[in-house]
Formats: C-alpha cells, sequence, structure tokens
C-alpha cells in the first residue's frame, strides 16, 4: 500500500506557523512512512524547513501579491504556487488555519480537504470548503487545537507533552556578542504590544549586570531604530541586531541563553527553539495565545497590565531578582 501523502496549509503568521509544529511532530511520529508537504507564505518558508517531519514545502505569495498585485512575477509565482498544489495527488488536505483565505489555497489541491467545523474556524465561512469538518474546543491553547484537529484527523490520541520538534540551525550568526547573550524583542506590530522603552533598558542592565551581552533586534526600519535607540540608552553591554533574513533570526535565537519578548511570532520562535523565553503581554491575554514551552515560557501581564521590571528580573533570575 502507498505511503499517504498529507498537504497541510497553515499559511501565517510567524506564532501561527510555530504553534502547527507540534501537531506535525505528532503526525511524523504517528506515520513514519508518509510523504507531509506544508503550503506556507513565502516569508516563513525557511522555517517549515527546520522541521525535520516536513519533506516539501510549498510556497504560496499571498502577502506578496497584496502588496504588488499589479506585479507580474508575483502573478507568475502564485500559479506555480497553485499547480505545485494541484498536481500533489493528495490523500489528505488539512487546512490548519480556519481562514477563508486558507480554505480557498487548500481547495487548489482538488482534494480530499479536513479542517474545523463552522463552530471551531476561525472564520466560519471557511468551513463551507471542507470535505470533512472537525469540532475542536476553542477554549484550548493554539499548540493543543492544531494538535486534537490531526488526532481527530488521522486517528490517534496526542501524548502530553507539546514538542516542537524543530531543528535548531547549527550556529550564531557571526556577528553575535561573545559569551553569554540575551535577546529582547521589543518590536511589535502594534503599538499596544510593545513594552516601554525605558523599562526594557533597565531590564538590558540588569541583565549586563550578571553578566549578559544584550542585543536587540528589529525587522523594518523603524524597529531598528529603535533598537539602536535602546541599546544606547542601556549601556555598553547592548547592541542592536543588523537586518537579517528569519533564518539567520531563527540562528540567533537558538544560541541565546535567554530570550524575553513581547506578544509577537519570533518570541514563540524563541519557545520552539527549546531556549528560556518569557513573554511580556501588554494589550492581548496569553491564555490561549500565550507561551507553550512548560518550565521553558513564562506568560507576564494581560490587557491593560503591561508587566513591571522587577516582575521580569524575577521570571528570568536575573538583577534585582537575586538580591
Amino acid at each position: 500500500m502507498p505511503a499517504p501523502r498529507i498537504l497541510l496549509v497553515k499559511l501565517s503568521s510567524l506564532g501561527d506557523v510555530v504553534h502547527l509544529a507540534p501537531a506535525v511532530t505528532d503526525l511524523r511520529e504517528r506515520r513514519p512512512d508518509a510523504r507531509i508537504a506544508w503550503a506556507v507564505e513565502g516569508p516563513y518558508a525557511d522555517l517549515v524547513r527546520l522541521h525535520p517531519g516536513v519533506d516539501e514545502v510549498i510556497p504560496v505569495g499571498l502577502r506578496a501579491l497584496r502588496a504588488r498585485p499589479w506585479s507580474p512575477a508575483a502573478w507568475r509565482a502564485l500559479r506555480a504556487s497553485r499547480r505545485a498544489l494541484r498536481a500533489g495527488r493528495w490523500d489528505y488536505v488539512v487546512d490548519a488555519q480556519g481562514l477563508l483565505k486558507s480554505a480557498c489555497v487548500a481547495r487548489w489541491s482538488r482534494s480530499p480537504l479536513f479542517g474545523l467545523d463552522s463552530r471551531s474556524a476561525r472564520e466560519r465561512i471557511a468551513a463551507r470548503f471542507y470535505d470533512v469538518k472537525v469540532a475542536v474546543r476553542r477554549d484550548m491553547h493554539a499548540v493543543e487545537r492544531n494538535r486534537a484537529l490531526f488526532g481527530e484527523i488521522f486517528g490517534y490520541v496526542p501524548d502530553p507533552p507539546a514538542r516542537y520538534g524543530l531543528a535548531a540551525p547549527a550556529a550564531p550568526p557571526p556577528w553575535v556578542p561573545a559569551g553569554r547573550y540575551a535577546v529582547l524583542l521589543h518590536a511589535a506590530s502594534r503599538r499596544e504590544k510593545r513594552w516601554p522603552e525605558d523599562r526594557w533598558a533597565a531590564l538590558a542592565r540588569l541583565l549586563a549586570g550578571d553578566g549578559y551581552a544584550v542585543v536587540f533586534p528589529g525587522g523594518t526600519v523603524a524597529e531598528r531604530e529603535a533598537a539602536a535607540r535602546l541599546a544606547r540608552s542601556a549601556g555598553p553591554a547592548a547592541s542592536a541586531a543588523p537586518a537579517m533574513a528569519l533564518s539567520e533570526a531563527a540562528a540567533l535565537l537558538a544560541h541565546a541563553s535567554g530570550v524575553i519578548g513581547v506578544d509577537t511570532g519570533l518570541t514563540h520562535l524563541a519557545v520552539a527553539l527549546g531556549v528560556p523565553t518569557v513573554g511580556l503581554y501588554c494589550s492581548t491575554s496569553p491564555r490561549l495565545t500565550g507561551l507553550h514551552g512548560g518550565e521553558l515560557a513564562v506568560s507576564l501581564g494581560g490587557p491593560g497590565a503591561p508587566p513591571e521590571v522587577d516582575a521580569v528580573a524575577a521570571a528570568a533570575g536575573v538583577g534585582r531578582a537575586r538580591e
């Protein structure tokens, strides 16, 4: 009997992609002979390739097309993705995102399509596209919802704890500080998710007092300018990271002694790479989408209640927490 061919659809965003990894780990263990492919937005393809359980990555450029709707290259890339999805001859196609856009992409496969039912999907209309609809409780953490969905489809009960299964990059970027370093993820897509800059600077000084170098990354030009400003405020042990691709960011995180970050995808990626991580929640609740990594992960704060520096230092085990 030929090995089953399985296509997973989880397009974005970074945190959502990270949250699917433990379900892939479960699936690979239960179906070691399966051919597993993952359709994902192009910017996150390198992340998916870190999971050894994924045999094929199919980049889908919806975001690129939205940013450049008149670009012939963007349209050609999207048509190539559609051809790859149709050529797969999949036995199972699982839309693990539950959005209209992900359901449409999954339908390009012209194969049996599985997904969340209308009460479980993030967008109820997405369920209309599925051949098999699965009910999954909405009061579970996103990681466990993904694991439960796969378990229902493929006939097994996921065993705790969740294991992300990502293969950490072998070495850090060549520009990282020598010795122990901590990564402080200050940037967020929405202003209300950000932690105050004076608290970042104070925390960085505490880390420096414990012998850590501190790195402030930033994705956009504005975020890197903020990182440089924070590094100047924090003192000589702090530095701003250069512009880097996601693969380089993963290498930076994987070899850090610890990571402290706001509610952003890179903070979840740090946990997935097995790094001790403290998450700072200023406007969102960590209950269903907080850091999920057992003793490695601590989530602090909540809507309208950003954590104080002392609480963060205590969770990270540095500075005044040791006095």
